[in-house]
């Protein structure tokens, strides 16, 4: 396998429907910051949803870590970091980081795990062909 990095950082904004009655932001959305993380990703190198859709798979998560080290709160301008790990089995992995972006404070380490199916939801044991050139194309492998 190739040793190309491939990372994408994007910031998004804590809104006050995001913080919780303790004024901190609600563990549950930090899910929704990983997602942005995953579809900004996509838009810069060319493995979005609508590229997989439309080579005929879906992607659904099928395993998600989330450690919360500090809490974010209303306002607070946070970087989301999302790094491709590259592996050769079939699916996709991300590892992110999210930071807040005045002091560059680790706030939260995920891990989200998807693996590949075809449109009725069968999963695939080997690497579609489009992922497979998709890798070859940055450098993966």
């Amino acid at each position: 396998m190739g040793d190309k990095k491939l990372v994408n950082r994007i910031e998004v904004r804590v809104r006050f429907s995001e913080v919780d009655s303790m004024a901190v932001v609600w563990h549950g959305n930090y899910v929704k910051f990983l997602e942005d993380g995953r579809e900004a990703f996509g838009r810069e190198h060319g493995a979005g949803y609508h590229e997989i859709y439309a080579n005929g798979y879906l992607t659904p998560i099928v395993k998600m870590e989330l450690n919360y080290l500090k809490p974010a709160v209303f306002g607070d301008v946070l970087v989301v970091e999302t790094s491709y790990v590259n592996t050769e089995a079939a699916k996709l992995v991300f590892d992110y980081k999210i930071f807040r972006s005045s002091d560059g404070e680790l706030l939260a380490k995920a891990r989200t795990v998807q693996v590949f199916t075809d449109l009725e939801g069968r999963m695939e044991l080997a690497n579609p062909p489009f992922y497979h050139e998709w890798k070859k194309k940055n450098g993966l492998i």
